[in-house]
């Protein structure tokens, strides 16, 4: 049932964060594979929590990397189907699947000590950082520009704990926003990933778009700042735009816009990623 899968499972590289070659040869075996593992654990019981949730990591890094080969998402439903279907008429206590569970649990050992780790995109990348601070910090960022303003978007985390999705941007000068909201595909109106070239549309038409509007804004930290800024203010936006940006395609981007008095729009441009894997990285804990 799972014979073959052991030796693979053994390659540290090829549990850790998917190198480009990867991603174009095997990256839909690999999807497979861990969604293999992970229903075998389901069904099992296999691991604890922390290599659990580290495989989790793994598997959405893997659905990342094959969306960006070129495989279409129909067929990795497919895929996640035909290893749950596996899984369900594991054997339990075979040696196949005892042997690849603990090269499973080997492969993540070093992972899970990891406090920091970058996610690469197509044009920018996530940073999830697990450390923890006693001050304000970025657990997840992406970094953005609109001419000379630089903007922060991500999760950050206060010296409380309270956690959640905000952007920070530092302005030059002249007048400040009255608003903030994040501009993404609408699934509702638009089922499939807008996916173009970097020259045309980031985002779908205006009909089939959503909008998060942020929630509230205050000066922002300094340990929230981009490097060289000393002042800057910080948005924060719902947990629902959390959970939207994590049911896109890693291919698609969206947008952070800031809205002036005088009608006029600063759009500043992100790329959905691995922000599902980040995400589950985070999940991890505290370190």
């Amino acid at each position: 049932m799972i014979k073959g899968l052991t030796e693979r499972l053994a390659t540290g590289a090829a549990l850790l964060a998917l190198s480009a070659g990867a991603a174009q040869a095997g990256a839909e075996r690999l999807y497979y594979e861990r969604s293999l593992m992970l229903a075998a654990d389901a069904r099992c019981g296999l691991f604890a929590a922390p290599v659990r949730a580290a495989l989790d990591v793994s598997t959405h890094q893997a659905r990342g990397a094959a969306l960006r080969a070129g495989t279409p998402e129909p067929a990795l439903a497919a895929t996640r189907t035909r290893a749950a279907n596996r899984a369900r008429s594991a054997d339990c206590a075979s040696q196949d699947l005892t042997t690849a569970a603990a090269r499973v649990r080997d492969g993540f050992a070093g992972w899970l000590r990891t406090a920091r780790m970058t996610f690469p995109g197509a044009r920018q990348d996530w940073t999830a950082d697990r450390t923890r601070y006693a001050r304000d910090a970025w657990r997840l960022s992406q970094m953005g520009r609109f001419r000379s303003a630089p903007v922060t978007f991500g999760r950050v985390v206060s010296p409380g704990g309270e956690e959640g999705l905000a952007a920070a941007v530092s302005f030059p000068g002249g007048p400040r926003p009255y608003g903030a909201r994040v501009v993404m595909r609408d699934p509702g109106r638009a089922r499939q990933p807008w996916i173009v070239q970097a020259s045309l549309a980031p985002l779908p038409p205006a009909t089939a778009r959503r909008a998060f509007w942020a929630s509230s804004s205050e000066l922002a930290p300094a340990a929230l700042l981009p490097e060289g800024r000393a002042q800057g203010e910080l948005w924060r936006f719902p947990d629902a735009a959390a959970e939207a940006l994590a049911d896109l395609d890693p291919r698609e981007r969206f947008t952070v816009e800031f809205l002036f008095r005088d009608d006029s729009v600063m759009r500043v441009h992100f790329e959905a990623g691995d922000y599902a894997a980040a995400r589950a990285f985070l999940a991890l804990g505290d370190l």
